[in-house]
């Protein structure tokens, strides 16, 4: 039974235990147990919530008594270690905040409680939330559960990497240019980049600047990520970014039953794609055709004429060293290699500055009018599967490419806000996830969900999880 449960996603588990075929003392025993058996392999988790096994039998009591329960009771959560947790470490990645322990819950944790889930863990990270893999100075790095010598990908690798591994069915994320998407990509899992605003980041450090940072779940179906999209989007009151109600939505929710267009994207555009990837993003969109959606390759012009992570890293490297300068200062000895990075990064210029944010306006008038004649993109997440640890440079169709052209497909959404899911619907040939990345326009995350829903009941990779060895433990 404990090997079933730690497969079984979310929604399938509320309801093992809504209707008492299961209880939440077994459920949360055997992600415990998968995480005592996994994590010293994988190194997703870095603390374990203390009060988790007494809120399982509070759960449980609950639900022999009859009681009205949550969407999610006594399901299991995990959350990145940016997540302010009240009374759980949360430390950010960083020697400087050891120990750190806050009062209060992030809005997106007070949310899943709400609604029956129940903290378990909180996973891995790069200082400050601030890199392409998973890896600093407090807690180490996470390795992928698919192979031990790849990267889960960064920020919320941790994440990716334990949902991937079965020690946590769902877990909150976030995302500044790649953090929630990537790793879902990378392990093989599912992430939503919801509409920028829509799910509030209060108690997710840092608190500025959030102009392309985002939150999103992470988990194992694509029903999952509509769930907790459910429960954790809408204004808290608390964060400014956060101001449109649940209910406006602009997707296939409020028109159902009319035809869909795709367009699909893989070059040129997101710079040089591999052959896996390429192939991938393709089946996809015939999967697609085949399911009576109109689909047609496309080509984004403003997608070829603007560099989406350039514009990105000119403003969010000065927005941010302020905030980081002001945490490190006197614990300069204590910054990893990637804040640092930060920090070393010249100046962007004002009038540089300026002419970066003109481009972003330029950037979402030419998704507005993409959107004008097509429902969703279809594209790469990732230009490559799960690269190596700490890779400065990917070969790509004999090419050599920096390792943060890794971005290229997914910093577009962050500049401009766009909503975006990633989902699995290949391999590799080293047998490695491949996922691929569908847009929609801003507020319609309902298309969203339905166009990842078709693919997911289509998938050659459906249900596919890291075995054992391949997470270096002897069967």
């Amino acid at each position: 039974m404990t090997n079933e449960l730690v497969h079984q996603d979310a929604t399938r588990l509320a309801e093992l235990i809504r209707t008492r075929k299961v209880s939440p003392v077994e459920v949360m025993q055997a992600h415990l147990d998968r995480i005592e058996m996994t994590n010293p392999h994988i190194n997703a988790v870095v603390t374990i919530s203390d009060d988790a096994m007494k809120a399982a039998r509070h759960a449980e009591a609950r639900v022999m008594a009859g009681d009205a329960l949550g969407p999610l009771h006594g399901v299991p959560f995990t959350a990145k270690d940016s997540y302010d947790v009240a009374g759980v470490l949360t430390q950010l990645g960083s020697p400087i905040f050891k120990g750190r322990i806050p009062d209060t819950d992030a809005t997106g944790i007070a949310r899943m409680k709400s609604a029956g889930g129940i903290l378990l863990a909180k996973t891995n990270l790069p200082e400050f939330s601030f890199w392409i893999e998973s890896d600093n100075l407090l807690s180490g790095r996470t390795v992928n559960p698919w192979n031990r010598d790849r990267s889960p990908g960064g920020s919320s690798g941790g994440e990716s990497a334990a949902v991937a591994a079965g020690m946590s069915p769902l877990g909150l994320a976030t995302d500044i240019a790649i953090s929630v998407r990537g790793p879902a990509a990378l392990t093989g899992v599912v992430g939503l980049k919801a509409t920028h605003g829509r799910i509030p980041m209060t108690g997710v450090w840092p608190r500025v600047p959030r102009r392309f940072w985002h939150a999103g779940p992470i988990a194992r179906s694509v029903r999952d990520v509509a769930l907790a999209y459910a429960l954790l989007a809408g204004p808290d009151g608390a964060d400014g970014h956060s101001t449109t109600p649940i209910a406006v939505d602009t997707g296939v929710g409020a028109t159902p039953g009319r035809p869909l267009r795709v367009g699909w994207l893989v070059e040129p555009g997101f710079g040089l794609v591999d052959a896996d990837v390429a192939a991938t993003v393709q089946a996809a969109a015939e999967a697609l055709r085949s399911a009576g959606v109109a689909v047609e390759p496309v080509r984004i012009p403003v997608l070829e004429d603007i560099n989406a992570l350039e514009v990105l890293w000119q403003i969010q490297a000065m927005e941010t060293k302020p905030a980081f300068r002001q945490v490190t200062a006197g614990h300069e000895d204590l910054v990893y290699k990637h804040v640092q990075a930060v920090f070393d990064t010249p100046d962007t210029s004002i009038e540089d500055f300026v002419i970066a944010e003109q481009k972003i306006e330029r950037m979402r008038d030419g998704f507005a009018e993409y959107f004008q004649r097509y429902d969703a993109l279809l594209c790469p997440v990732t230009p490559v599967a799960g690269h190596g640890h700490d890779a400065a440079e990917f070969v790509i169709g004999g090419q050599t490419v920096f390792s943060l052209h890794v971005m290229d497909a997914t910093a577009p959404l962050n500049v401009t806000g766009l909503p975006g899911l990633s989902l699995r619907f290949g391999t590799s040939h080293e047998g490695l996830p491949i996922g691929v990345q569908l847009v929609s326009p801003w507020f319609a995350e309902s298309t969203l969900l339905h166009l990842g829903a078709l693919l997911e009941s289509m998938s050659p990779v459906r249900d596919l999880h890291p075995s054992l060895a391949n997470m270096g433990i002897p069967s």
